[in-house]
């Protein structure tokens, strides 16, 4: 919870100084003990920590589809997902990209983590020219995860998403 506290203010220090930060976890020089695992949950964790309006987060894909897009033709771009249930992660599938660490499911995890705490999160394919400036014009290029407005409290969020258990109980 105090490193917590510590980025928040770090953040809103930079941010209030006019200096945009560049968070990153580059997955060979990272140590366990401050490993999010991915980027997809890292931005999530700096939305929060922002207070952001919104979360987007580029992919080689479009966004959240029904089935699989790319063995699957006749797969259908969902533009919005109201809640995030076991069936819409059982329609993340699994990553075939060999340099991704988590594919669809991350990007879930993260809408997930963003929309509970009133944040709207967007999937949109940043392979395509125009999808940033579509979304400024409040058109919707890919998938659109809403925000939710019964937001959990920070400590509630911290609890479930952010502390690792180390014990066990018998």
């Amino acid at each position: 919870r105090e490193r917590y506290i510590n980025i928040k203010n770090t953040i809103r220090v930079l941010l209030e100084n006019n200096i945009l930060p560049v968070v990153n976890e580059n997955d060979t020089v990272a140590i366990d003990e401050l490993k999010v695992g991915d980027n997809d949950n890292l931005a999530a964790l700096v939305a929060l920590v922002c207070e952001a309006d919104c979360l987007i987060i580029f992919s080689d894909i479009d966004g959240l589809f029904d089935k699989d897009s790319r063995s699957n033709p006749d797969a259908i771009l969902l533009p919005e997902v109201k809640e995030i249930t076991e069936e819409i992660y059982a329609m993340a599938g699994v990553t075939t990209n060999v340099i991704a660490t988590g594919g669809m499911k991350t990007k879930i995890q993260a809408a997930e983590k963003a929309s509970e705490n009133g944040i709207d999160t967007y999937i949109v394919n940043g392979t395509k020219k125009g999808a940033l400036e579509q979304l400024l014009e409040h058109k919707n290029p890919g998938t659109h995860f809403i925000a939710s407005q019964n937001i959990i409290k920070a400590k509630k969020h911290w609890l479930k998403h952010t502390l690792k258990s180390s014990g066990k109980v018998y």
